[in-house]
């Protein structure tokens, strides 16, 4: 009965502020073994927000991953507005917070309703840059995030993907992988558990050659878990490579039970 009236909250909240759940379609499994159990997404409120430039393809990621969350068991509300951020019932009644706002602007109420609800314990997961290029403005929602853009040198160019961290359970049994697509090269918070990195050649500038920049990272915020992965240029980019699907995957699951599961501790964790 307790979950049945908070799925009815919620799904009663959500029709206020006019948001919208998309028709069920089958996703196929990924293709990596999965060997370390996840978090279920099974019951889970998922607030998926989408806008801001339509080049990273906000609607095409929302047809892409909406099916498989509610294959999942979520249950999925969309919001093309960063007001939902502002309705406090709402935020308090989501588990996880997916976000696709690349180079958008978010006010300062609009914010602070983000970032109360991961500080109190909502996960948020993100990729490319509808998280980590999403408020160039807001040093604050950049600290939370734990990453900002500042550059792709030489567009979508061929680069390696290197799996860092083996034995965590979002990465457990991936290896490294090629992809083609925009290198993101990030300034990063040292305090972060990083899973992959990438490193550039120096290609297109010298200056850079041999620089190991994350990929894919956890942390939190408060209460909240993050989960970022700069990969996903668009939906092709990272759909041509199973690997990167499955990252992203599983750092949704383990986002989603951020107010389930306790803090994992760490303190600038070392990477190369």
């Amino acid at each position: 009965m307790k979950n049945q009236r908070r799925n009815f909250l919620f799904k009663a909240l959500a029709a206020t502020v006019g948001l919208a759940a998309l028709p069920f379609r089958h996703i196929a499994k990924p293709a990596a073994d999965q060997t370390i159990p996840l978090p279920s997404l099974k019951g889970k409120n998922v607030l998926f927000t989408y806008g801001g430039w339509d080049g990273h393809e906000p609607e095409k990621f929302v047809d892409y991953l909406v099916p498989w969350l509610k294959e999942e068991g979520a249950n999925v509300m969309l919001s093309k507005t960063l007001d939902s951020y502002t309705d406090k019932q709402l935020m308090g009644s989501v588990d996880l917070i997916l976000q696709i706002f690349t180079m958008s602007q978010i006010t300062k109420e609009q914010e602070a309703g983000l970032l109360e609800a991961v500080k109190n314990g909502v996960g948020i997961a993100g990729w490319h840059g509808g998280l980590c290029d999403a408020f160039r403005n807001n040093t604050e929602y950049q600290y939370m995030t734990g990453g900002q853009w500042v550059s792709h040198p030489g567009g979508v160019i061929d680069y390696t993907v290197n799996i860092v961290n083996h034995e965590d359970a979002v990465t457990t049994g991936l290896r490294d992988f090629p992809m083609t697509s925009e290198q993101y090269y990030m300034h990063v918070d040292p305090n972060v558990k990083v899973l992959a990195t990438t490193r550039f050649n120096g290609a297109n500038d010298p200056w850079i050659e041999g620089c190991v920049i994350p990929v894919a990272w956890k942390k939190t915020y408060g209460k909240g878990r993050v989960f970022y992965t700069s990969l996903g240029h668009n939906l092709k980019h990272l759909t041509d490579q199973a690997q990167a699907v499955t990252l992203l995957k599983r750092g949704i699951q383990w986002a989603g039970a951020s107010k389930y599961e306790p803090t994992e501790p760490w303190v600038n964790p070392v990477y190369r």
